[in-house]
């Protein structure tokens, strides 16, 4: 599933390809059964109106204008935004297509049925209206000890609690416990403010670090878990093996030796 990094480089593609262009329509795709998009009557108060900004919270692009409207977008487990022109045609599995003035366009691409479109007044209003916690690198330190130290179940199902924190899902939190030797399933109640603090300063490390490459994950390291998430592999920091469990209902790969 996309998370922050992804989100943030979605929302990049927005900004530098769909600002300051008047919207002539916005049109369902193909195929939108089982997917949340907005209704006539919200598809038409975006016509006449023009994308001037673009914000993210957590796994949430928004896009837009101070006064509004904006539509409110998450990608689901493999969504995406394509702008495109006119004459090369929406990609495969486009649910939602916003029409400028001119030759560019706008799909939501979802090829699979979890990801939705709104159109709201504003960023703020639906991300409180929704109970989003923090972005993950908006939250300070101290805040964010509070918020996950106080967890009584596994680490992992804290750092993945979008109520909680907004930001991180199944794939980066793994990557930030193997960087901080700490086993998913520990509690936060368990570890030390030391420990916390270690977490967040990865957490905060690994996000940026993904983001800079616009989600590219053949830049990233070698030595990171996202190369060898699979089942028995060696973990290239210690020589363990990696593991796959399940936390809270949800995988988890880690390094049976070095994360304790």
């Amino acid at each position: 599933m996309p998370e922050l990094p992804e989100a943030e480089a979605n929302r990049l593609r927005v900004e530098r390809d769909c600002l300051h262009r008047t919207i002539e329509a916005a049109e369902p795709g193909d195929d939108t059964s089982y997917i949340e998009l907005p209704g006539d009557n919200e598809r038409a108060r975006l016509v006449g109106h023009q994308f001037t900004r673009t914000h993210r919270h957590g796994k949430l692009i928004f896009a837009g204008s101070e006064s509004g409207p904006w539509i409110c977008v998450h990608l689901g487990m493999s969504g995406s935004l394509r702008p495109f022109d006119e004459a090369d045609g929406p990609p495969d599995y486009a649910k939602f297509l916003i029409r400028f003035e001119g030759e560019r366009r706008l799909a939501f691409r979802c090829p699979r049925k979890l990801g939705w479109v709104r159109v709201v007044d504003s960023p703020e209003a639906e991300i409180e209206r929704i109970g989003f916690g923090p972005d993950a690198l908006e939250i300070g330190r101290d805040a964010f000890a509070e918020v996950i130290g106080e967890s009584r179940g596994a680490i992992k199902s804290a750092l993945i609690e979008q109520k909680k924190l907004a930001g991180v899902g199944n794939l980066w939190s793994d990557e930030i416990l193997y960087r901080t030797g700490i086993d998913p399933e520990r509690k936060g109640t368990d570890l030390a403010d030391s420990q916390l603090g270690d977490i967040y300063d990865a957490m905060r490390d690994i996000l940026r670090a993904v983001v800079e490459t616009e989600a590219d994950y053949s830049k990233l390291p070698d030595d990171w878990l996202i190369h060898t998430r699979d089942e028995g592999a060696e973990c290239p920091q210690c020589g363990g093996t990696i593991t796959r469990t399940k936390v809270g209902g949800r995988s988890a790969f880690h390094c049976t030796r070095h994360q304790e």
